[in-house]
């Protein structure tokens, strides 16, 4: 399931400001969106936030950067952290699985590597979560380029999965 897509492709699929778009659709379907980022630090939410009248419906967001407040903050079990750490599938989905405590419907979740990294085949790995109304999906990138344009990359991308998944859970 990994995505290929080079930075400049990824920005080049926002034909439309994604972050209206997603902000106007968790406004027509009723619901209420918060953000759970590690190695975006907020960036989803910045750009979700630069939407006139964002504040109707986003409930708060969460900037995660260290495994103890993925823990804390957002219930990930110290086990997944171990096991998998804290950049794999299991740490996303539980991100946004976590912060139940939250009044929120739609829950992006994104952790990776933004890069450099040691271990160069890492750099640029990210995964970002979506959950909507209790359905998760979980997708893996390879993004290339520089910390920021990873960074970027994974914030549009984040976008681009939230509106896709709030359009397939209400298609059902």
């Amino acid at each position: 399931m990994s995505n290929n897509k080079t930075t400049s492709e990824i920005i080049a699929d926002e034909s439309e400001s994604l972050e209206k778009a997603v902000i106007d659709l968790v406004r027509d379907k009723g619901l209420k969106i918060m953000t759970v980022e590690s190695c975006t630090g907020g960036m989803v939410v910045s750009r979700l936030v630069n939407v006139p009248g964002a504040s109707d419906v986003l409930e708060c967001s969460l900037v995660t950067y260290c495994d103890e407040a993925k823990a804390k903050l957002l219930n990930v079990n110290p086990d997944t952290l171990s096991k998998y750490t804290a950049v794999s599938a299991e740490t996303a989905e539980e991100m946004v699985k976590g912060p139940a405590v939250w009044n929120a419907d739609v829950i992006i979740g994104v952790t990776g590597y933004a890069s450099p990294c040691e271990d160069d085949s890492k750099s640029g790995l990210v995964y970002i979560a979506c959950n909507v109304c209790g359905d998760i999906t979980v997708k893996e990138f390879k993004f290339s380029g520089s910390r920021e344009e990873v960074r970027k990359a994974a914030a549009t991308q984040a976008l681009i999965l939230a509106k896709s998944c709030i359009y397939g859970h209400f298609s059902k």
